[in-house]
């Protein structure tokens, strides 16, 4: 739990109002709002005949041909929005979660069958993944009742008040008879639950679950096997690292996954192992693969279909249960069942045959294509008016030492003969992440229009080479992953017109924590901006709501293996910071929580360290008002500018 502190909560307004006084916005505000809007795609699913696509849009639910022509839009009662959609397996159905506009989660649950989509269940609290049952009876759900919030660690935090004492919200599968409508919560009140799988026979599930704290306790989770009549769980397998994506054989005699070294809930990428419904001996089906494997789903010949993320690329893949392997297709375009999802995959028809997919690039905004998968054709032009106005964008690879490491790099919007360019680093978040070539306007865009090279690396930690890849960081915070970051600097100016003189860094949450880090150990960055960093590891981890996370990178907590943490701290260095440093964060940050940044702050500006903290009023994690999220874009760029300006 995090502790809140009066004094900070007083300082707030200051904090952002001195930092507002120390800023020209004027020309940053300009470039940001000139940035073409897009609509969000929210998901995109095609029904298991490969006839219909289902698609959400802003909240807004159509459904199509898919062969193309006019889509029809399906209304919900009181102007509610979409949020997540699933098919009956004989396609005739479709399950709608509908969001009512309310100060908490309150959802109704639809089903739409050719005709008006009717309401069969108003549900209060976080409702999520709706599956039917094989033969269509039941649908399934994963239902935390009364949450008082949207589910995810991502989310702004309750605020502490009064006599603390944590209330856990536990997230069950529940299910809606659909010829009565009886809703029943099946699984255990005492258990949280994060993925299922039905088996074939309707009997029960294979899921992801964990006793205790839905947000904290993922890094923990284990395989089970529940019983739908009874609810009861009888575990499948417990593993080394994280698991996500459980699916049932179609013979129901086993169940695939992916385990790996993950850092955050829905940002998959490992290897893909396998396991009898019965439990016993899990095999890892693509032990030593380059790749990492991020979604799946069985075909009816047995084999396991997978996205993959392909060195910073998209690619599909199949694998046998005797771990044949493959390859699909490999393309640069992101590729996922939702704009914003970050997971390589799609939605595909039940014999495999057709995909529909969202795809898109940093120069082509986000559509919905459908076909077989690398035979796709475009089914809307949702973001058509959306044209790319800066600069291009190719994959980029450097060495440090005898590890090969790949980005993606923005140019400039415009770059001339004989001058150089100034060079912004934008890491990634996770560390259990990657860059991937999808529409940014939130560093790339803006920060090409002001005239900078923009490199987004994927260094060591990263999805894209393998799983040991992925797990060449641990207990290295700052060492390699680090290095292989600054060692693009140079090794880019010898391919590009880029000024090393004038080289910034930023980055949110691991990359915030990067930014800080960075700082702390080289003066060559003329500026940076760290969004939701973390600065100090001590205290971060009697802060944070999700300390289980750090146990797989660190090997031990801070308590009882405090050296591990303290030569990946930047506090410990932080007299070696003289980089200009802006700082953004939300006020309810529960991953890193704000304090880590009023910290920071503070150590910068008693060292004299030029800088200035934003705080984010009613903001998590994840910065998700459209205002806040342009004042973050808009202050970012201007920071560049003003401290790029300076350099002599």
């Amino acid at each position: 739990m995090r502790v809140r502190s009066a004094i900070i909560t007083a300082l707030l307004a200051t904090f952002v109002i001195t930092a507002s006084a120390q800023q020209d916005l004027t020309h940053a505000a300009a470039v940001v709002d000139s940035i073409p809007k897009t609509k969000r795609i929210d998901q995109v699913a095609i029904s298991p005949d490969g006839q219909q696509v289902a698609a959400i849009v802003e909240g807004q639910l159509t459904v199509s041909s898919a062969s193309g022509g006019d889509s029809r839009s399906i209304p919900l009662r009181s102007k509610q929005q979409a949020r997540e959609v699933a098919w009956s397996n004989d396609s005739r159905q479709l399950a709608i979660i509908g969001d009512l506009d309310s100060d908490v989660p309150q959802s109704d649950i639809y089903l739409y069958n050719g005709g008006a989509a009717k309401s069969i269940a108003s549900l209060k609290g976080y409702v999520q993944t709706p599956r039917f049952s094989p033969d269509g009876s039941k649908l399934a759900l994963l239902f935390i009742e009364d949450l008082p919030r949207v589910a995810g660690p991502l989310q702004p935090m309750t605020p502490l008040a009064g006599v603390i004492d944590e209330k856990v919200y536990e997230q069950r599968i529940t299910t809606i008879d659909v010829a009565s409508k009886a809703i029943k919560q099946v699984t255990p009140a005492d258990v949280y639950i994060y993925e299922y799988d039905w088996l074939p026979d309707g009997s029960g599930w294979a899921a992801i679950a964990a006793h205790g704290s839905g947000d904290n306790n993922w890094w923990i989770a284990r395989l089970y096997r529940g019983d739908a009549a009874t609810g009861e769980l009888h575990e499948i397998y417990a593993p080394k690292l994280q698991l996500a994506m459980p699916r049932v054989s179609p013979d129901g005699k086993t169940v695939v996954f992916i385990e790996s070294l993950m850092s955050d809930e829905d940002v998959v990428g490992g290897d893909i192992y396998i396991v009898p419904i019965g439990g016993g001996e899990a095999r890892n089906l693509t032990p030593g693969i380059k790749t990492s494997p991020a979604s799946l789903r069985w075909t009816k010949d047995g084999h396991i279909l997978f996205g993959q993320n392909v060195d910073g690329e998209s690619g599909f893949g199949t694998v046998n249960a005797s771990g044949e392997i493959a390859k699909l297709w490999q393309g640069p375009d992101e590729v996922s069942d939702a704009s914003t999802s970050g997971t390589i995959g799609g939605s595909f028809s039940a014999d495999g045959a057709l995909s529909a997919i969202v795809r898109q690039s940093k120069s082509e905004a986000p559509e919905i294509w459908v076909g077989a998968i690398g035979k796709w054709t475009k089914l809307t032009s949702v973001n058509e008016e959306a044209q790319a106005t800066w600069g291009k964008s190719n994959s980029v690879h450097w060495m440090n030492g005898t590890q090969r490491i790949q980005g993606w790099l923005t140019a400039p919007k415009e770059v001339k003969q004989g001058e150089k360019y100034p060079l912004v680093i934008s890491v990634h978040g996770g560390p259990s992440a990657s860059c991937k070539n999808s529409w940014d306007v939130h560093y790339a865009a803006p920060l090409s229009l002001m005239g900078y090279y923009v490199l987004c690396p994927n260094p060591r930690g990263s999805y894209g080479q393998g799983e040991a890849f992925t797990r060449a960081n641990v207990k290295d915070f700052g060492g390699g992953d680090y290095h292989d970051i600054v060692s693009a600097i140079d090794a880019l100016a010898k391919e590009y017109p880029i000024d090393t003189k004038r080289v910034g860094i930023t980055g949110h949450s691991y990359g915030g924590y990067m930014t800080m880090w960075a700082e702390s150990q080289t003066t060559r960055f003329a500026a940076a901006v760290s969004g939701a960093g973390l600065s100090h590891w001590l205290s971060y981890y009697g802060l944070n709501d999700i300390d289980e996370w750090m146990i797989p990178f660190f090997g031990a907590s801070v308590y009882d293996d405090p050296a591990v943490y303290l030569k990946s701290d930047p506090m410990h260095f932080v007299k070696q910071v003289k980089t200009p440093t802006l700082i953004l964060v939300g006020d309810r940050d529960g991953e890193v929580p704000m304090e880590q940044s009023v910290e920071w702050w503070h150590a910068l500006k008693t060292f004299n360290v030029p800088t200035t903290l934003v705080v984010y009023p009613n903001e998590g994690h994840a910065i998700g008002k459209p205002a806040d999220r342009r004042d973050y874009a808009v202050r970012t760029a201007a920071w560049f500018e003003e401290w790029f300006a300076k350099v002599k």
